[in-house]
């Protein structure tokens, strides 16, 4: 039986023919992913809008009055970077810096810690828990203005009932004045802020609590371990997001804290208890110096994002420290993530043949 070779012009002619349809699928796949791309920014394109109408805008805005010499009220003229050379030279608003640094670094932990004692208290469905969940978010519920006026009653020297108390306990006499004292107007704050806080912190982290299989909990009970090991070899990596959010949550509301120290302290005594947010807020709106009252508000946001980026960064999941990469397949490629772990050799099997020899 005799075989004749293809020619040349065969050859090619095969070639053109299989070439066709891999053209037909670039084409094809261009032209779809070109369909999804458009489809998508007209989904976003809603969303982008306000987002550069309500945040690019007042931002980029923001921006250039900190650039300005801009009162409240008259006119204003262009002064370029004066007014952050003069932030670095303010001894107040380092003051006002180095104080909220000091009152995020005191309040962050506790909040946590507190937050995960009692969504480790309420995490279970034993009776009473609902009524626990709800007792301890309250506080967040009703909002930190209102309990700050409350507090402001309780703290009042001779008819506060803080003072009544701790005084029938010999921790403190009956006419302290906490507010008028910057430690204890700080300290006052700081426990008020934690107990206020403690309970968003208890939701967010519950959530993750119940969302880890029970079967972890079981097989370590098999393997005798113990309550304390359970939360550390399993709990805490399992809420590690969480434990994320919470965390940046918190540290924003320390550098945002305006309320609670406007109505106990009112930044006082002196300066001594004035946050960031309120020194804006007087060089703004008191002493109409809005230009350089933008100027402190945009460094605060370059710290509050330096600071948010660096926990993202030191709280990401392990799943988040995978390398990413492309595989050369067709069909617009497939993202795969290249595990941390190398994969387990699968074992050979030798057929066994009857009779009972291999």
């Amino acid at each position: 039986m005799t075989t004749q070779n293809a020619g040349p012009r065969d050859s090619t002619v095969v070639s053109r023919a299989g070439a066709l349809p891999r053209l037909a699928s670039v084409v094809l796949g261009g032209s779809l992913r070109g369909k999804r791309a458009r489809t998508g920014m007209l989904l976003v394109s809603p969303a982008f809008a306000l987002v550069a109408i309500f945040v690019l805008f007042p931002l980029g805005f923001a921006v250039y009055i900190s650039l300005t010499d801009w009162p409240l009220i008259g006119s204003y003229h262009f002064t370029g970077g004066s007014n952050y050379s003069e932030l670095a030279h303010d001894p107040v608003f380092i003051h006002s810096v180095l104080f909220t640094l000091l009152y995020t670094a005191i309040v962050t932990g506790p909040i946590l810690i507190v937050g995960y004692a009692l969504a480790a208290f309420v995490r279970a469905n034993r009776p009473g828990s609902v009524f626990f969940r709800t007792a301890f978010f309250l506080p967040f519920i009703v909002g930190l203005a209102t309990e700050s006026f409350m507090l402001l009653l309780e703290l009042q020297p001779e008819s506060g009932a803080i003072d009544a108390v701790l005084g029938k306990l010999g921790l403190a006499s009956s006419d302290t004045a906490w507010t008028v004292h910057s430690g204890l107007a700080l300290g006052a704050i700081c426990v008020f802020v934690i107990w206020f806080a403690s309970g968003l912190t208890m939701m967010i982290l519950m959530g993750g609590m119940q969302g880890i299989p029970s079967e972890l909990y079981e097989a370590a009970n098999v393997d005798g371990a113990t309550w304390w090991q359970k939360e550390w070899r399993i709990t805490v990596p399992m809420l590690r997001r969480n434990i994320a959010l919470s965390l940046i949550i918190s540290v924003i509301g320390s550098f945002l804290a305006f309320n609670q120290f406007f109505i106990l302290t009112q930044g006082g005594p002196g300066t001594s208890t004035e946050p960031i947010v309120m020194w804006i807020y007087e060089e703004a709106f008191v002493d109409y110096h809005l230009g350089y009252a933008t100027a402190g508000a945009i460094a605060l946001v370059v710290v509050v994002g330096i600071i948010s980026a660096a926990q993202f960064f030191l709280l990401r999941d392990d799943n988040d420290r995978r390398p990413v990469r492309r595989s050369g397949g067709g069909g617009g490629g497939v993202r795969a993530v290249a595990s941390a772990r190398p994969a387990r050799p699968v074992a050979s099997v030798r057929p066994v043949r009857r009779g009972g020899r291999t």
